[in-house]
């Protein structure tokens, strides 16, 4: 079972956001919160949250009673995209004007269980029987 968070148009860019997915990439959740929050980073602030988000988003589709603790999440996929880029100018020397991009990113990120849930089990086992 699967579970995703997205941050839309967060204020860096994609590039650094993304030195600091990699580091997160196919590792545990608690493992990857772990390692975010001592990570200097400011990307790590931002996926902190979007991991947080995302595990309580796989509790919420698996019903209150299941806990993520019990069944060794993982991020699955996690990726950063180019977002929308704010042109602003700044006065500069004998009347010119320089351009300033400030970027943004769409961040998405995929946790997924390790240990089946009992729903699952119980589906292979019927699809296992009917073959």
């Amino acid at each position: 079972m699967e579970a995703v968070a997205k941050i839309k148009s967060c204020p860096m860019s994609a590039r650094k956001m993304r030195l600091v997915l990699d580091n997160i990439r196919g590792k545990g959740a608690e493992e990857a919160l772990n390692g975010l929050r001592f990570t200097k980073k400011e990307a790590a602030t931002w996926l902190e949250k979007l991991v947080l988000a995302a595990v309580a988003n796989w509790e919420h589709k698996n019903g209150m009673t299941v806990s993520a603790d019990d069944y060794d999440l993982v991020i699955k996929t996690c990726y950063a995209d180019q977002g929308t880029m704010l042109k602003r100018f700044q006065p500069a020397p004998q009347g010119r004007a320089h351009r300033i991009r400030k970027h943004t990113c769409h961040v998405a990120v995929v946790v997924e269980n390790r240990i089946p849930l009992a729903s699952e089990e119980v589906g292979e086992t019927e699809a296992a029987v009917e073959e």
